[in-house]
């Protein structure tokens, strides 16, 4: 009996050394690398650090649902501590060396921009959660975040109309690099086909880690003192936002006089600030936590459980955001498409990726889009409450199909809907 099973054991392995399955180390592997590519350390970790731990517990969730076709996920967690060449590095460290089949990660479009060339070179596989500044379309990323179609420009369409208070003059407001300066490329031109002159137009960028907003916040209302209803849409990311917004409340600046729309503050960056008097501002997202709706309370519950036994700091204060959200449907769609195409191979994966959908904590059913490697998502605009959440103020009525080449910027010849596989 035990000879039989030994010639059956070996006729199986010359076949599979014959079909090309040459490692038989790897094809026994019980589990699959995930990479995990988050700052947990430096200026972007008050953001960053949400999304490494909603990734693992998302893994968690579907390991004890069975894994990804019969094997257990494995995350391989970094930290690229919010410097952009070493993101590049960390990149190739989980590509080459920890053989992922996936990478979780990046906030900023300059981490996102220092990676692209190795998951390029690497043929990798990058989910990428937080909204952008569009202007790229790439074979080997997923865009799970927003488009400018998908949050800015509803946002500033909202405080040009009646009921978000007929602005007339914009203050544009951001951390000095690609995704505030791209962003604000697109809006000064959309307020020029509106109608707004550059005179109109007030643009100020302060570098990673700015903390001093005395003197911005001064210029901004002499500004806003000159006539015309004013508004801020702020730009700024990682922990500048914790004195932007203290300053915003010493200066006494209320939404009711120059309402401040967020583009990269949600429920996690206010956890650090007095909201009380910043009570009425705003933030454009394509989810809040205050949304009710059956699967976003799952989320939530599962986010303070996962928070409560991790023993995360202030567990009993933990919130729940949009890019968290991002990146639980970025998790979940890429097993769907990984046991659609009975393979992590990455070419495989991209491939059943297109028309996946997700009943999303939004309360949508989102879809990625069949060739431009977006999200159709809906877009909310909230209002600060005195709690740190938010009140929605505004929505789409559904998802909202992006626009990663915005229309707005003229001489711009790669408006196409298909991703750059160059």
């Amino acid at each position: 009996m035990q000879r039989r099973k030994f010639i059956k054991l070996a006729t199986l392995t010359v076949a599979m050394a014959a079909a090309g399955f040459t490692n038989l180390s790897a094809l026994a592997a019980d589990t699959i690398k995930v990479g995990i590519l988050h700052s947990l350390s430096g200026t972007m970790a008050i953001s960053e650090t949400a999304l490494k731990e909603t990734a693992l517990m998302t893994i968690d969730e579907i390991n004890k649902s069975g894994g990804v076709m019969g094997k257990k996920l494995e995350p391989v967690v970094v930290d690229p501590a919010s410097n952009w060449p070493l993101f590049a590095e960390k990149a190739r460290q989980l590509l080459s060396k920890d053989k992922v089949a996936v990478v979780f990660g990046c906030w900023t479009s300059v981490s996102r921009k220092s990676v692209l060339p190795v998951f390029k070179e690497l043929n990798g596989l990058l989910f990428y959660p937080v909204q952008y500044e569009g202007e790229e379309l790439e074979k080997n990323v997923f865009y799970t975040g927003a488009a400018p179609n998908q949050q800015a420009i509803p946002a500033v369409e909202y405080l040009m109309s009646k009921d978000g208070g007929s602005a007339k003059r914009f203050v544009l407001l951001g951390t000095d690099y690609v995704y505030p300066r791209t962003t604000n490329k697109i809006l000064r031109a959309f307020l020029h086909s509106k109608g707004v002159a550059d005179a109109d137009i007030m643009e100020e960028y302060t570098p990673f880690g700015h903390s001093d907003y005395q003197t911005i916040i001064a210029k901004i209302k002499k500004f806003a003192s000159e006539g015309k209803k004013t508004a801020v849409i702020s730009t700024i990311n990682g922990d500048s936002n914790v004195p932007f917004y203290k300053e915003l409340g010493n200066a006494g600046l209320k939404a009711t006089d120059v309402p401040v729309v967020a583009f990269s503050v949600g429920e996690e960056e206010l956890r650090g600030v007095d909201t009380k008097p910043l009570v009425g501002h705003l933030a454009a997202w394509n989810y809040f936590e205050s949304l009710k709706n059956p699967e976003n309370a799952k989320f939530i519950k599962m986010y303070k459980d996962w928070a409560k036994k991790q023993k995360l700091p202030k567990a009993d204060s933990v919130v729940t955001n949009d890019p968290m959200e991002a990146t639980y449907i970025g998790i979940h769609m890429w097993k769907q498409a990984v046991e659609k195409a009975k393979s992590t191979d990455v070419n495989k994966v991209i491939a059943a990726m297109g028309g996946q959908t997700f009943k999303a904590p939004d309360g949508f059913t989102v879809e990625m889009d069949p060739k431009n490697h977006h999200l159709h998502k809906p877009v909310f605009i909230g209002e600060i409450r005195p709690d740190g959440q938010f009140n929605v103020v505004w929505k789409t009525k559904g998802p909202i199909k992006a626009q990663p080449w915005s229309p707005y910027i003229p001489g711009d010849d790669k408006k196409k809907d298909e991703p750059d596989s160059k």
